[in-house]
Parts: structure tokens; sequence; C-alpha cells
């Protein structure tokens, strides 16, 4: 009786789905990836250049799900020039499942390690907030 007046319990479930990839399409991504690098090596790039170049190449190795390559990449471009862009998301969820994983190997200096470095990135937020960028 009087169901109206009770708060209905939700619950609400991510559900990732995962793209699988076709060996077509991971061809076509391994592609521009050597596109982009030879770019990179190749021309005399300013530093935002450089970091829109690496960004892109590491947001294709996240899709290939070769996530440590894709770590170091996206770091090279914030070195380079801090944003806050989809490399910088990228880059935060791969080091939250990097954190996640430690936490589940029960690896604590692998979980400070990734924690520490989610702060890192957290500060750059602030920096680029701050300054407009």
């Amino acid at each position: 009786m009087f169901d109206f007046l009770k708060k209905k319990k939700t619950s609400i479930v991510k559900t990732e789905v995962a793209e699988s990839l076709t060996e077509n399409q991971k061809n076509d991504l391994r592609k521009e990836i050597s596109r982009l690098t030879a770019e990179i090596n190749e021309l005399e790039l300013a530093d935002s250049a450089l970091a829109e170049k690496y960004e892109e190449v590491g947001l294709l190795l996240a899709q290939l799900d070769e996530i440590d390559q894709a770590i170091s990449t996206l770091e090279k471009s914030q070195s380079y020039k801090n944003s806050i862009g989809s490399g910088y998301k990228k880059l935060m969820s791969l080091y939250n499942q990097k954190r996640a994983e430690a936490a589940r190997s029960g690896d604590d200096a692998g979980i400070e390690q990734w924690m520490n470095k989610m702060d890192d990135m957290r500060q750059i937020a602030k920096k680029v907030t701050i300054s407009g960028q």
C-alpha cells in the first residue's frame, strides 16, 4: 500500500562492451601509427604539434590494447605540452586500470605508483585549468 511514497531501488550497472577489432581494423590502426611515427621522426615539429602526434599514437595504441606502450606515448605527449583533452582522459583511465590490476594482485607498491601518477595528472589538470589553456 502506498508504494508511491517508497523510494525505488535502482541499480546502475555499467556494462562495458569490449570492442573486438578485426584483423583489418588492427592493421589499419598499425598503419596509422606507423604514418604518425614517421611524421614525428621526419618533421621538425613544434612542441605542441609533437604533443598532438604522440597523443594520437597513444590513443591508437590504447585501441589496440597495447597498454604499456600507450601509457608511455601519452606520457610523452604530456611532456611536450600539458593538456586535458582525450589523451589526458585516456591516460587517467589507463593509470586507473593499472592501479586496479595492482590491487587485485595485492601489489601495494604498484598501487602507490599508479596512485602517484594519477595525482600528478590531477596537478596537470589544475595547472591547465588555472592557466586557461
